[in-house]
């Protein structure tokens, strides 16, 4: 493990310990460790548009634009190997939320959220991808069978 010294002014380092306080981090480090693991990360997936990804799609519609809620549904079947499952929610009269959980390679999860942000009626939609790596290992558990299936770890960084 490797010790960092950092510089800042005053109100920098006080704002930075109420918002650690308030994500009940245990200490700066953890805080600054956390922060620059996202950074790295979000480098990361900017400039390597290859590999696996779990990802989470969230994005808000208007329920009453014309044929959106069908249109949305069909993208979702058509691309059933990358949709794990989606959440709908009613907002109120006009909007819904919808979260949808994604797994696959990452131009394809990608390429998937554009083709729904691009959608007439649909707004405030964000992706939020985590990179994995797929394998096949597992611990056997006493007694129980394991049936062949593929897992995705986390990527380390």
């Amino acid at each position: 493990m490797q010790r960092l010294t950092i510089s800042m002014d005053d109100q920098l380092a006080a704002d930075f310990d109420v918002l650690a306080g308030a994500q009940a981090y245990e200490s700066r480090s953890e805080a600054m460790r956390d922060l620059i693991r996202n950074a790295v990360e979000s480098h990361r997936l900017a400039a390597e548009a290859t590999g696996h990804c779990v990802a989470n799609l969230s994005y808000v519609y208007n329920h009453h634009t014309r044929g959106l809620a069908q249109r949305l549904t069909e993208m979702g079947h058509h691309d059933h190997s990358l949709v794990v499952t989606t959440m709908h929610v009613h907002l109120d009269h006009e909007d819904c939320l919808e979260t949808s959980i994604l797994k696959g390679p990452i131009p394809a999860v990608r390429a998937f959220a554009d083709a729904i942000k691009a959608e007439r009626g649909v707004r405030f939609a964000v992706l939020n991808l985590i990179r994995v790596q797929p394998n096949d290992h597992h611990e056997q558990l006493e007694g129980r069978p394991h049936h062949s299936h593929e897992h995705l770890s986390p990527a380390r960084g």
